[in-house]
């Protein structure tokens, strides 16, 4: 039986393997030069930039795809955990280093609020208690029938799910910088700790419990292992090709129409795409559920991106790897971001320095960067035609005031994307980051179903449906996709395992 993914990104990836581990032939399409969706591999004047994920902190899932090959992970990928997870920088310029051991981050937290100690200790024990629930035992099943959400209630309203992730961690800490470190979570995968159920505390004790690691030579590195392994367990892959519309009959999926024209026939469907993009254009209105139409036309979108790439001549070996560089506003900001849609004077940001770890990313002597701003998605009347350029250069004056002393005569060969790539680029409806933003109406049976809200044998992956977006979310999609589809036979094993 012939499957066909539409998308490459990491639910599409992994979906591609777990119905090739089920016996089908499957055809993988994205409309990319290369696999990985947002993953791809920027490179200029000798810099590398990874575009999508650089935190990889479940790291049994991508093992997983390998072993159902017959492969070995460490044949194709080569993974290091990082000893510093994150470094916060707060307005004052003090910081606030969290990962390592348990031990460790007790000790940030007593140099910082010796008070909060137990607070924390309190924090990681209900996060576990979440992520027993949230993560092992809910993250990979269907929900696409609503009694599967009222067999799960009961487990969700001891937990507390009504409760935002500010909520949770303010009923543990006291110290605002605190709150604030242990509250940004939701934004790695597009929520506001303000409105964000509770349950996704549960990635504080993801983190904690098998850790944030780096692939050597970027994200993009473990894409092409991906690709390598589909390849020799014999995926088709077809790169640089759009799918213009998914083919129906009688209420079943028949394949796909691609952007010249031409069809291919399938017996299943897998969509990787964003679901609002799908319902919207890519199916005949008809074919679609009302469930599915309400939700395309009335579910908050996670914000926007602005993502500055950039290079610099000599190197910055007292900045981590991965920081968060925080700005004077907290909940205000956040407010003026999901709520308002606006582009405030002042911002916060993710800085990511891969030389930290792999010197491979920039020549001898210099280092590659990003820096990510959470911005208002395309709902919001920010003209990024002119407020690119004014951002670019508000980002540059920051970090040249604070841990990047000396940029403006450093930088080298820097560019930049805004929502509106992400919207051209990746079909993003809108410019979002990551989709629906992750609510409690936007949780479980009330996201966009794995299993279609349209069409027979027609299946959703990725950030916007069940469990949610990140990447421990995205390939968790793809085991609740192998709950769904049967078995067809046994897949040949990777031949180079």
């Amino acid at each position: 039986m012939r499957a066909i993914v539409i998308g490459a990104g990491f639910g599409g990836i992994a979906s591609a393997i777990r119905l090739k581990a089920k016996g089908y032939d499957v055809h993988l399409i994205d409309r990319c030069g290369r696999l990985g969706g947002r993953a791809q591999v920027f490179e200029k004047d000798g810099y590398r930039h990874d575009a999508g994920p650089t935190v990889i902190t479940a790291p049994f899932l991508l093992r997983e795809l390998f072993e159902l090959l017959g492969a070995h992970f460490e044949n194709y990928v080569n993974l290091v955990p990082l000893p510093l997870w994150y470094r916060f920088r707060f307005p004052d310029g003090t910081t606030f280093d969290y990962g390592g051991t348990l031990e460790d981050t007790l000790a940030e937290i007593e140099r910082i609020s010796p008070f909060d100690v137990a607070g924390y200790r309190a924090l990681v024990a209900e996060s576990e208690r979440i992520y027993d629930v949230g993560f092992k035992q809910l993250a990979d099943q269907p929900f696409h029938r609503f009694g599967a959400m009222l067999r799960c209630l009961p487990a969700m309203i001891r937990l507390g799910s009504r409760r935002t992730v500010w909520q949770l961690v303010s009923r543990h800490l006291r110290h605002d910088k605190l709150r604030q470190a242990f509250s940004v979570q939701p934004l790695l995968v597009g929520g506001n700790p303000f409105t964000t159920t509770s349950i996704y505390s549960l990635i504080h004790f993801l983190e904690r419990a098998h850790g944030v690691h780096f692939v050597m030579g970027g994200t993009g590195a473990l894409v092409d292992g991906l690709e390598r392994v589909m390849r020799e367990a014999g995926v088709h892959i077809r790169l640089g090709t759009t799918v213009s519309a998914i083919d129906t009959a009688e209420g079943r999926v028949t394949g796909v129409t691609l952007e010249d024209g031409q069809r291919l026939a399938a017996d299943l469907v897998v969509s990787n795409a964003d679901p609002a993009f799908v319902y919207a254009h890519l199916l005949d209105r008809r074919e679609v559920d009302l469930s599915a139409r309400v939700k395309t036309k009335f579910a908050r979108k996670s914000m926007g991106l602005f993502v500055l790439f950039f290079g610099t001549e000599g190197t910055y070996d007292d900045v981590a790897h991965h920081t968060i560089w925080l700005g004077s506003r907290y909940r205000e900001l956040l407010d003026d971001i999901f709520h308002k849609k606006i582009l405030a004077e002042d911002f916060s940001l993710y800085l990511h320095r891969p030389t930290a770890t792999d010197p491979s990313f920039a020549p001898p002597g210099h280092d590659s960067f990003y820096a990510l701003v959470p911005v208002p998605n395309l709902d919001g009347a920010v003209d990024w035609s002119v407020e690119g350029d004014w951002l670019r250069g508000r980002v540059i004056d920051a970090l040249d005031r604070s841990i990047l002393p000396g940029l403006k005569g450093r930088i080298r060969s820097d560019f930049f994307m805004t929502p509106e790539d992400f919207q051209t680029d990746y079909l993003s409806p809108d410019g979002a980051g990551f989709s629906i933003a992750p609510h409690f109406l936007q949780s479980a049976w009330f996201r966009f179903h794995n299993k279609s809200e349209g069409p027979k044998n027609l299946f959703l992956v990725g950030a916007g449906t069940h469990p949610g977006a990140g990447l421990p979310g995205v390939l968790s999609s793809a085991k609740v996709l192998e709950r769904l589809v049967a078995d067809v036979g046994r897949a040949p094993h990777a031949q180079g395992g």
